[in-house]
């Protein structure tokens, strides 16, 4: 195993943790009101969706970019 594809799992596996901690913690802050909890709320979704974005970069769908010609 190289060390391309170790750091790639890391990521994922990181990224996935990240996701599932950020969506738990939402789902336990959606009927909370006021306005300080409506901005943490769009924090945690913020998180949950830079989660899935280092996932798919961690499995190699984003950041394989064509090499020019």
């Amino acid at each position: 195993m190289n060390i391309v594809m170790i750091e790639r799992t890391v990521a994922a596996v990181g990224a996935v943790i990240v996701f599932v901690v950020a969506a738990l913690a939402l789902k336990h802050e959606w009927k909370t009101p006021g306005i300080e909890n409506q901005v943490f709320k769009i924090m945690l979704g913020l998180l949950a969706l830079g989660g899935i974005i280092a996932f798919l970069a961690g499995i190699g769908v984003l950041g394989n970019f064509a090499k020019g010609a």
